[in-house]
């Protein structure tokens, strides 16, 4: 018989959202891997110790950072060490990092050494986890995200991939309504009125209340029981009080929309409370309208078949599709051919019925994807179907356009070229960096880091009113930023003068998405910055030059040209833009500007 509860699992759970209280956490490392499980403790209140071979010199810049301020402590010491002069009871939690390749060092533990710590720890009842050692951990980390002050969200796979619990996690919070963190904090405003009481709790009653909370909290009740309403007649003791309340914060927690919620003010809570209002506040319920389904739509005559398009896509908004090219995807298209980077928001405005192909584009798989898109598109024209190559972007911008529409001519297939909004334009404008401005920059280079088969590519030299436009070179940008400020590489690898390290450059990941994010720094600090900043969000690309800083300065940014090249001026513009004086050598801003999720 099938059971009527979930049978566990096993292996791990999100069972507690840990308060440590100052007790002991001890960190073996001192990479960025150390910083972040830093930090992660810190969150919970404990009391964090390093232990690293060389101590506060060999320590990456956020450890450095935290120690400066006593959030840490840092010690040259080892672990088998300190363990045995310290008092392990009050050692909760040794986390073990330096068991992967640090850019701060070229140590790496051992599996040997690592299991030595481990089996070191359990003998003394402490918890451990090794990084990238899922057999070595009897706690893993998850991806994390803080929403507020009150709302956080985490995402495990237990141990099976970092990288995708962290991409899940951006989905996740991509998908919240942009005020669930205020309606937490709100929502934990209402609990609080609703349990107040003008007199303490009898003993005996403790239980009761206790039960009546867990209504809110998922327990065993419904908030789709009837809440009684108060009769202003009849007394009404503390308790009944307590248990009307709760049952209505139940309800619109349940049902009210995240931005009523966050908009609660006092006034409402307690009218809320007291069963005033039996729907959300501050709205009126619209005028219901009927609603109708693309199916009732007048359907315009079936397209010409055996037909091939080649559309550009955009950067990924769905709002930036061009009417021609949702012309084709919604009323012309039996089968779509999309590059893999065509994001799942533009993918839905695909009708149901319509055969979608993604490719299979990675890295070393590149030109034998390309071949099976071009042959999977000659081959639904001839069958008489209309075929859509659906690029990202614009297809003549590193899309290959040109390649497939010489395919195509030699089988017989004229294609339509339809543009798109290209995305070496449109990510700097999300980004809020033109790329040209007076003042600033007088032209833009795009180009590409890499070269077909995956060989380098000539990169330009540094012209001081230029930018320029990386695509495709995130991945390689130890070389690209080598080949741009190395004085002494020219010739097949840089074509002119070499590029200051003092020179501001933005990374754009995941333009015009929900969960975008802009790296800025300079030449010299931004491998860092990207390293420091957590797991890279593909597509990404590069801006290099002052149009990066134009709209941050201000009109100041405007004489950069006019004051000619002075490194010592441009060195101090540079510091005051990302605030060098507070300790900052880069700024990452997440998520898009408020306005874009309405359109």
């Amino acid at each position: 018989m099938a059971s009527p509860y979930p049978h566990p699992k096993g292996g791990a759970s999100l069972f507690v959202s840990l308060k440590l209280a100052s007790q002991k956490v001890i960190l073996v490392g001192s990479g960025t891997s150390a910083a972040s499980r830093a930090y992660a403790a810190l969150d919970s209140d404990a009391t964090v110790t390093v232990l690293t071979s060389g101590g506060y010199a060999n320590a990456c810049d956020e450890l450095k950072y935290r120690s400066d301020l006593r959030q840490i402590t840092i010690l040259d010491e080892p672990l088998e060490t300190y363990l045995a002069t310290s008092n392990c009871n009050d050692i909760r939690y040794v986390c073990i990092t330096d068991t992967t390749v640090s850019p701060f060092g070229v140590y790496r533990r051992s599996r040997k050494s690592a299991l030595e710590f481990y089996g070191l720890c359990k003998r003394r009842g402490i918890l451990v986890n090794t990084h990238d050692m899922p057999d070595l951990c009897d706690f893993t980390f998850p991806a994390t995200q803080r929403i507020g002050e009150s709302l956080q969200i985490a995402v495990t796979t237990n141990g099976k991939g970092c990288r995708i619990a962290g991409r899940i996690k951006r989905h996740v919070v991509a998908s919240l309504p942009k005020d669930a963190g205020d309606a937490v904090m709100k929502v934990g405003q209402l609990r609080q009125l609703a349990k107040a009481r003008q007199e303490p709790p009898r003993e005996e009653e403790q239980d009761v209340e206790e039960d009546d909370v867990m209504d809110d909290c998922g327990g065993s009740a419904t908030p789709n029981r009837p809440v009684p309403s108060r009769n202003p007649s009849l007394a009404e003791t503390d308790l009944e009080g307590t248990r009307r309340r709760m049952k209505w914060v139940a309800q619109v927690s349940e049902y009210w929309a995240f931005s009523q919620l966050a908009a609660l003010t006092q006034e409402e809570m307690m009218n809320v409370l007291d069963g005033e209002a039996n729907r959300s506040p501050n709205t009126s319920e619209p005028p219901s309208s009927p609603t109708f389904s693309q199916h009732q739509l007048p359907l315009s005559a079936p397209p010409k078949k055996g037909r091939i398009f080649l559309l550009g896509s955009g950067p990924g908004h769905p709002s930036l599709l061009t009417v021609a090219t949702m012309n084709v995807l919604t009323k012309h298209a039996d089968l779509v051919l999309s590059d893999k980077l065509v994001p799942s928001q533009v993918l839905d405005v695909i009708p149901k019925g319509v055969t979608v192909r993604i490719a299979r584009k990675f890295p070393g798989n590149a030109e034998g994807a390309q071949m099976e898109m071009m042959e999977a598109a000659i081959e639904g024209a001839n069958k008489g179907l209309t075929v859509v190559r659906l690029k990202q972007g614009d297809p003549t911008i590193y899309g290959r356009s040109s390649e497939e529409i010489i395919y195509f001519r030699h089988h017989g297939y004229e294609s339509l070229l339809i543009p798109g909004v290209s995305s070496s334009i449109a990510a700097p404008s999300f980004a809020n960096i033109p790329l040209t401005q007076r003042g600033v920059s007088e032209s833009a280079v795009i180009c590409t880091g890499v070269g077909r088969g995956g060989k380098g590519v000539e990169l330009p030299g540094y012209v001081r009113p230029r930018a320029l436009v990386v695509l495709m070179g995130v991945a390689r940008i130890n070389n690209i930023v080598k080949t741009l400020t190395d004085p002494c590489v020219e010739g097949s690898r840089r074509n002119g003068p070499a590029y200051p390290p003092h020179l501001p450059i933005a990374i754009i990941e995941r333009a015009s998405m929900p969960d975008q994010r802009v790296i800025k720094s300079t030449l010299g600090d931004i491998e860092e910055a990207l390293n420091s900043s957590g797991e890279q969000r593909p597509p990404g690309m590069m801006v290099i030059g002052w149009c990066v800083m134009a709209l941050d300065l201000g009109e100041e940014s405007m004489r950069i040209l006019d004051d000619g090249q002075d490194e010592e001026r441009d060195r101090e513009r540079v510091g005051r833009w990302l605030g060098s004086g507070e300790g900052r050598r880069w700024v990452v801003s997440e998520g898009l500007e408020r306005g874009w999720e309405d359109l």
